[in-house]
């Protein structure tokens, strides 16, 4: 005897309606990025301008002087590294076939060749160009949405309680209040880290007399923001131009990147990441290679922020118990 399966006319629209949805948000996904990144800078600094607010300062003034300071402290400091970072930047791409050649002597390269590929950047002037133009759209975009998120979170509450009433409202502003804090942990931990693994990393090649020290160090500590892989990937560089001069040289700056990373990872990770974190070494890798298969580098970036948020909504809403 068969059974005869009836599909509402409300299964079908909501069915239609979930994956239209689906399609809109994979089509704006760079969008949610940009939003995503401007949410993790605003629980960074939101503390400060909540602090100044406390001195009696306005809002917006707040927020407008945390930005002038952060980037006037940028400024200053790419101003001093700059002229040295473009000469020294400038000369290593240079001479990178030269050291391939030296690294790599059973490998058919073609110097001359390879150069042409590289150094000339006159001729591509015009996507240079674009390429910076879209850049600097893009930041203004994430500090723009880091502006008004940082201006309205303070009306947040009040929102939500009205439009969900207020058992729903506490419920899901103490979930936001819980991700703000892990993911403010976890900005400010990173970019300690990679303050930390740049000043080392350069101070060590100094001392060993590796040359382009500053943009190898540069590399290490952007790096440093990809777990596990970034640091690996972050030596490579380094050990060709030191195999170049000699294979002592060669391992001893192996020994430096890993002598860095041993410090870090056992001292100053668990001390910062114990509590904001808290993932696995499985979770971490998997959620590394998810986001890189689907967004590339800035997926991998965003893996474990990702991951930190989905866990916290998951567990507020699914695994720990309802009020009554």
């Amino acid at each position: 005897m068969t059974s005869k399966i009836e599909i509402s006319h409300r299964t079908i629209i909501f069915t239609v309606i979930f994956l239209l949805a689906l399609w809109v948000l994979f089509q704006i996904k760079d969008i949610l990025f940009l939003i995503f990144i401007a949410f993790i800078l605003m629980t960074a600094l939101r503390p400060l301008v909540d602090w100044l607010v406390w001195a009696r300062i306005p809002r917006v003034l707040a927020i407008l002087l945390i930005y002038a300071i952060v980037f006037g402290f940028f400024g200053v400091s790419f101003a001093g590294t700059i002229p040295s970072l473009v000469i020294q930047s400038t000369k290593f791409v240079q001479e990178l076939p030269t050291f391939l050649e030296k690294v790599l002597p059973y490998w058919n390269i073609d110097a001359r060749s390879l150069s042409q590929q590289i150094a000339p950047i006159s001729e591509n002037i015009l996507k240079l160009t674009l390429g910076i133009f879209s850049n600097l759209l893009t930041t203004l975009t994430v500090l723009v949405f880091t502006f008004y998120f940082l201006l309205d979170r303070n009306k947040l509450e009040s929102l939500l309680t009205n439009t969900m009433g207020e058992d729903a409202a506490e419920r899901i502003i103490m979930t936001v209040k819980d991700v703000e804090v892990r993911l403010g942990a976890w900005v400010n931990g990173e970019l300690f880290l990679m303050g930390l693994v740049g000043v080392s990393v350069y101070l060590g090649l100094v001392l060993l007399h590796v040359d382009f020290a500053l943009p190898l160090a540069i590399i290490a500590g952007v790096l440093e923001i990809i777990p596990m892989i970034g640091p690996i990937a972050s030596a490579i560089p380094a050990v060709l131009v030191a195999l170049t001069l000699s294979p002592f040289l060669a391992l001893s700056v192996v020994a430096l990147y890993f002598i860095v990373q041993q410090v870090e990872n056992n001292i100053f990770v668990p001390l910062i990441f114990r509590k904001s974190v808290g993932l696995s070494p499985i979770v971490t890798i998997f959620a590394l290679m998810v986001g890189g298969r689907l967004a590339g580098v800035v997926g991998a970036i965003l893996a474990v922020p990702i991951v930190l948020v989905l866990q916290v909504v998951l567990h507020a809403f699914l695994f720990s118990p309802q009020k009554k």
